[in-house]
């Protein structure tokens, strides 16, 4: 589950960037960094959770 949480962490702060230079410059694409952001912090949350499902 490492490479997962690193994947995730790793869209989580390539969707903050991409937002952050989409304010201050407008570029072709610049959506896809919330898309991404979203992604990646759904994916780090799989990544972190160690708990099969159904177990209580």
């Amino acid at each position: 589950m490492q490479s997962v949480s690193l994947v995730g962490a790793a869209l989580t702060v390539a969707g903050i960037l991409g937002y952050a230079l989409g304010v201050t410059t407008p570029y072709p694409g610049r959506s896809f960094s919330m898309t991404a952001l979203m992604l990646g912090l759904t994916v780090l949350a799989v990544g972190r959770s160690n708990r099969p499902e159904g177990d209580s």
